[in-house]
């Protein structure tokens, strides 16, 4: 074989005279040889012609159709210390049935009268608004009173004033009154000077005179004192109008401010009030949380808290459950190359793990142990292992899916796509080309994304 020696093992060799040799030397088995191999070719070549369907496909497995019917982890939103489990790993609960019972960790809430205490400093806080809106009111009041005491006062004073201005209006016609009986008796005085000068009257007609004349001038002088004294009065009801209305608007203003900061404790009170309620109904709500109820029907998988006395924070989980009613789906994978291929409501074919089947790709209708799918939802966001995910249900014109199959289980899909030729699908292998692209009848163009 490796020529190392320079014998022919043929020529110095007689092989005649094994039986082998002989029955493979003969000539008449070369025929039906190649007969066979012209059956087996045209057999190929016919078989290139059968049509093959196209398909995609992906690897995932089992989950539910909805979110809310996927397996779920209980958590508690206030941390807290495990006192008692109600149940066990396995058991099934009614949606709301207790699962198990925490204490308080905070040493803010360890008062277990605090829910009571706070009710208590809600009704004394309601008393407090109680108070102060009583004081407003008699606030009010009392301003209501002063007011219509300052339009009193200014009504008498105002009277006061009018008076005082009649007053001086009637001095002023006293006085000139008193200016024209000042004119007269001058005038009087005159005359009888001159006469008694002519020997027409005697001394003693000229002194009346000047007595009366000097009895009009002091008339005159007291007039005018009046007169001044009854501006002055004038004066003194405006000054007195002035101070009125300064009195009572500052004992106006002062009621006002003491309704205002009355006012102001009594939005204070009720914003206390408000703020206690809103305590109230949240220390109400914290104590319902030391119960961690079921939040739906289901089974209890596995208790991530276990023991007594085991702390934990807030978000922590506590235990896993599975929902007792769920719709079964198939979360598969495909490659980016395939992604424009699928289409809502395209059918696909689904081999679950654990259960026989007998599959042919691209012969759907040959292959034994494949269940039906239709595809319900595309991601449009590639995953974290690179591919883009497709969440299949259970196809209503196929056979039902087993009914002992549980979530979580492997699952390989194949999405049914085009039929074409046998070499043609060989041709597009070998070149590594896509599948054809095509856009079924009665399918969404755009995918759901989500």
């Amino acid at each position: 074989m490796l020529n190392i020696s320079k014998t022919v093992l043929n020529r110095s060799v007689d092989l005649s005279g094994y039986k082998a040799v002989q029955r493979v030397s003969q000539h008449k088995y070369n025929k039906h040889f190649n007969r066979f191999l012209i059956v087996l070719a045209v057999i190929f070549i016919i078989m290139l012609f059968l049509p093959w369907t196209q398909n995609v496909r992906g690897r995932g497995f089992l989950t539910t159709l909805t979110p809310d019917q996927r397996p779920q982890t209980i958590q508690s939103p206030i941390p807290g210390r495990i006192e008692k489990w109600f149940v066990r790993e396995g058991d099934f609960v009614e949606k709301g049935d207790t699962i198990l019972h925490i204490s308080e960790v905070k040493n803010e809430y360890f008062d277990p009268r605090l829910v009571e205490r706070t009710g208590m400093q809600i009704k004394a806080k309601e008393m407090s608004v109680t108070s102060y809106q009583e004081k407003v009111k008699a606030l009010e009041t009392q301003i209501g009173a002063l007011n219509k005491e300052l339009s009193l006062k200014l009504e008498q004073a105002q009277n006061k004033l009018l008076q005082a201005r009649l007053k001086v209006q009637s001095d002023s016609i006293d006085l000139e009154a008193a200016k024209t009986n000042i004119t007269i008796a001058q005038r009087q005085f005159d005359r009888t000077t001159q006469l008694e000068s002519e020997g027409l009257k005697a001394v003693t007609d000229v002194e009346e005179k000047r007595l009366k004349l000097q009895e009009t001038q002091a008339k005159l002088i007291s007039q005018e004192n009046k007169l001044l004294a009854s501006k002055n009065e004038v004066l003194n009801a405006q000054v007195e109008i002035t101070r009125v209305q300064a009195e009572y608007a500052d004992k106006i203003a002062k009621a006002r401010s003491d309704k205002f900061t009355a006012q102001s404790s009594q939005f204070d009170s009720e914003a206390q009030v408000t703020k206690l309620e809103n305590e109230f109904t949240n220390y109400s709500i914290r104590n319902d949380l030391y119960y961690i109820r079921a939040p739906q029907s289901g089974f209890i998988n596995k208790a991530i808290q276990a023991g007594i006395g085991e702390t934990f924070k807030e978000g922590d989980r506590l235990v896993g459950i599975m929902p007792a009613k769920y719709d079964m789906a198939v979360e598969t994978f495909i490659e980016p190359i395939d992604l424009p291929l699928m289409h809502l409501g395209e059918k696909a074919r689904i081999e679950f793990d654990g259960w026989p089947v007998i599959i042919f790709s691209g012969w759907p209708n040959v292959s034994y142990g494949t269940y039906g799918g239709v595809v319900v939802a595309i991601e449009t966001f590639i995953s974290e292992n690179g591919k883009y995910r497709i969440l299949l249900a259970p196809d209503p014109e196929d056979h039902p899916w087993p009914k002992d199959l549980r979530v979580g289980s492997g699952a390989n899909t194949i999405a049914l796509l085009d039929d074409v030729p046998i070499w043609f699908e060989l041709w597009r292998q070998l070149n590594g080309f896509p599948p054809n692209y095509y856009q079924p009848e009665g399918a969404k163009a755009e995918p759901v994304k989500k």
